[in-house]
Formats: structure tokens, sequence, C-alpha cells
């Protein structure tokens, strides 16, 4: 009898939510590695995809081995593609031990692979570019644990001056008024491995435009178990839908016992809602959403509606060879 093929190895999941790509890949237990190729970032290092080996910073969240094995590969490979740079963020408490893990590879290789581990403390930040930071936030896992923001600040004119014209704009400048005010926008928030609480309602996952959050558990049943692991189940974030702002929420690190397409009909069951939260590993509807965007975009350039689209165009055919779903 011929024996069965054996399952094909997971594949990174993709997905375009203007302006931003997130690409990855994240099974509970096994492996979660989140990049943002917008900022030149990835979210924790389970496995070294071809998207994070192109970014010179990896954010970890904490240190589970899902979460941080493939770290001595993604520095390895690095330096031998002679990438310049490369740094990994993470809470105080990981530090020193990943300092230590990534040592022993030096003797385990017989070779010196540079490496560059820095804290960051909650609440601490560090440029991404100009006006843009990545902010640290407590949560609460089994291990020490953060989040992550990307935020950006922007100086806005204040509601009392918005309808003078430039001249008497200047004129009230010069004689030292105070025009404008200075104002956070968060962008992206990323939860990592957490159990539910109030940090998860700050204003940086409140009203961050995209939100990649962990879901490792579905079932009704699991509640205790998501409680007893510090994990998110869907319960938490059907409440925590109604207290973020954002577009779209990306949900990662769903446990292997649960289907996708069981996953898929458990959030559709969450109504109005459950319309901006998409799986990053249910690659049928992804890949479907994905060429529908594509299409758009296509009609939009063909009828010259907007120069725009073109360009949306060109950076979507780029994503699809950069992910591997082409």
């Amino acid at each position: 009898m011929i024996p069965k093929q054996p399952p094909r190895d997971g594949q990174p999941g993709f997905l375009y939510l203007p302006p931003y790509r997130v690409h990855g890949i994240s099974v509970a237990g096994e492996q979660t590695t989140i990049t943002v190729p917008e900022f030149d970032l990835t979210f924790d290092m389970g496995q070294c995809t071809r998207a994070s080996l192109a970014t010179p910073l990896i954010a970890l969240t904490h240190a589970h081995m899902d979460h941080v094995g493939g770290l001595p590969y993604w520095f390895s490979q690095r330096h031998f593609q002679k990438l310049e740079g490369g740094r990994v963020l993470c809470h105080p408490d990981t530090a020193e031990p990943l300092r230590q893990m990534l040592g022993a590879w030096v003797d385990v290789e017989r070779q010196r692979t540079p490496h560059q581990v820095e804290v960051i403390e909650p609440d601490g930040e560090i440029p991404l570019r100009q006006g843009v930071v990545l902010r640290a936030i407590a949560t609460r896992h089994t291990c020490p644990s953060l989040g992550f923001s990307i935020v950006e600040n922007r100086r806005k004119l204040k509601d009392e001056y918005r309808d003078l014209p430039q001249s008497e704009l200047r004129r009230l400048r010069q004689g030292g008024a105070e025009l404008t005010f200075d104002t956070e926008i968060p962008l992206i928030a990323y939860t990592g491995d957490t159990d539910r609480g109030e940090f998860l309602e700050r204003d940086e996952f409140r009203k961050a435009k995209v939100i990649v959050a962990e879901c490792t558990f579905m079932d009704p049943e699991h509640r205790g178990r998501a409680r007893v692991g510090r994990h998110l189940h869907l319960d938490d974030i059907a409440e925590l839908l109604s207290i973020w702002e954002a577009e779209h929420v990306v949900l990662v690190h769903l446990s292997r016992r649960t289907l996708v397409s069981e996953a898929r009909s458990r959030i559709e069951a969450l109504g109005g809602d459950g319309s901006r939260v998409h799986l990053l590993m249910d690659h049928r509807s992804n890949r479907r959403r994905y060429e529908e965007q594509l299409a758009e975009a296509q009609k939009a350039a063909d009828g010259d509606v907007n120069p725009e689209p073109t360009e949306v165009s060109d950076d979507l055919q780029s994503s699809r060879t950069n992910d591997g779903t082409g």
C-alpha cells in the first residue's frame, strides 16, 4: 500500500491591510513570527521566514520556544547573506538568558556570529523612522512578557485656528501664539501572548488602526485552559472588539486543535464585529481577498481614476513574490 504524503510544512500567511502588509506564520506552541515590512520590523522569531530575514529589528514579546527558537538562525542567516545590523529588543528579565543562548552557538558552530540583544523597558520607546516610535507595553503571561505598539507622533493645528487663512496664521505665529498641539496616532498594535488585562484597553490598543492579537482558544469549554495558560480566548476578543476601534483585527497563535473552518465560523457568529476580523493562517480566504484587491487596483489603473492604484498594484505584486503565495 502506498503511504500517505506527509503534511505540508506551515506556509506563511499574508494580508494586505492598506497601507500595511502583515506576513507571518503563527501556530500556538509551534512557531510565531509576524513581519510588517513597512516598518522593517518583525514581532517574535519562532521561525525565520524570508520576510523576517529582511527586517533588521525583532521585537520579542517573550521567550517561549515557539517565539524565540528561530533567533540563532536569523542572526546566522543575516550574517551569511551579508546583511548589516540586526538586533533584538526584549524584556529586561529576558536579555541575559538570550545572550547566553546566542553565545553558546559560538562554540557549537565554531564561528562568531554577530548578535545584538537590547533591553526595552515597559513603556520604553525606540524610533522606527522620523516621527514614528515602537513602544513596549507590559502584558501578563506565564513568563516576563511585552506587547508592542507602533505610534506616530504628529503636530496638529488647534481647532480654533483651522478655518483661518494662512496669512492670519502667520501673523498669529509671529505674535507668539501656540497654534498646534502634539498628538499620538497608534498605527499597529501587537498583543503577544497574554491574559486579558486592562493594558489591552490602553489607547495604544484602543485607537490602533490595525491590531494583531493572539487568540489561542475558541472552544467555549476552553475558557479555563486560556486562563491557566494566560492566553486570550475568542470570548475575550469579542469583548475587546467593542473597545478597540481598529479597522482590522488579525488573529494569530490559533491552536492546531481548532480547524480554520471552525474558527471562521465562530468569528462569523460574532455578527457585525466579526467582519473586521481576519485569521492570518486562513490562506484560502486571505488569498481570495488579496486577488479581489488586485482586481480592484487594476480596474482603477485601467480607468485612470487615480494615479496611485498603479503603485498599489506594483506593491501588491511584490508582496505576492515575497511571501511565496504566487
